[in-house]
């Protein structure tokens, strides 16, 4: 009976045994995972730059050009609400912003300053030649030939000049009357009164 316990005790003690083993080296192993095999990363980079952020517009969108101007700058690209770009440099009013944009030759453009918000500054930059055209337009002489019309010279009337105006003249007329015998009209009237007078007496007389 003794020898029988002794066994079970022994047996026991070995399983107490081996459990012991296999937990320290479970624990051995976790602590084993958990050691990096490299070196940690550090940050070692600098602060980024200035950058531009498409602020929200009726299109949804904004242009960016190969200059800073809407006339002789060709449109390269879009860039859409939302989208964040390295800003490079602006013009000297600092209406255009230009920015990185890769894809494009020289990997930069042009953006216009209402159409986005410039986080940070940026130095003044010379605007780059405008683009040269391809072609230069020409007029066909034929097609140009069909809208001239040949206008006749119109002779224009000759003036003449009036002749010279005459003015008629008058005597000034005389104040006293005079008869053609140049007899006073006072002694022609004061004749006549004596006739009527005496004309008068002799009619009244006839009359008794």
């Amino acid at each position: 009976m003794r020898k029988y316990i002794v066994g079970v005790v022994g047996l026991i003690a070995i399983v107490c045994g081996l459990s012991l083993i296999l937990n320290i080296g479970t624990v051995n192993a976790d602590r084993l995972a958990q050691i990096p095999t490299g070196s940690i990363p550090t940050v070692t980079g600098s602060p980024g730059g200035a950058v531009i952020y498409i602020i929200d517009n009726e299109q949804g969108f904004a242009n960016i050009r190969s200059g800073p101007g809407t006339v002789g700058y060709d449109v390269i690209g879009v860039l859409v609400v939302g989208t964040e770009a390295p800003a490079l440099g602006r013009t000297l009013v600092g209406d255009w912003i230009q920015i990185s944009y890769p894809g494009v030759e020289g990997g930069v453009g042009w953006i216009w300053k209402d159409l986005v918000e410039l986080r940070g500054s940026v130095p003044i930059l010379e605007p780059p030649p405008t683009a040269t055209p391809r072609t230069t337009p020409t007029l066909d002489p034929t097609l140009a030939a069909q809208f001239l019309v040949d206008i006749p010279p119109t002779r224009l009337p000759t003036f003449t000049p009036p002749g010279a105006l005459v003015i008629s003249t008058f005597e000034p007329a005389s104040t006293t009357m005079s008869t053609p015998a140049n007899i006073p009209i006072g002694f022609i009237i004061v004749g006549l009164a004596v006739l009527g007078v005496f004309g008068t007496i002799i009619s009244f007389l006839r009359g008794r």
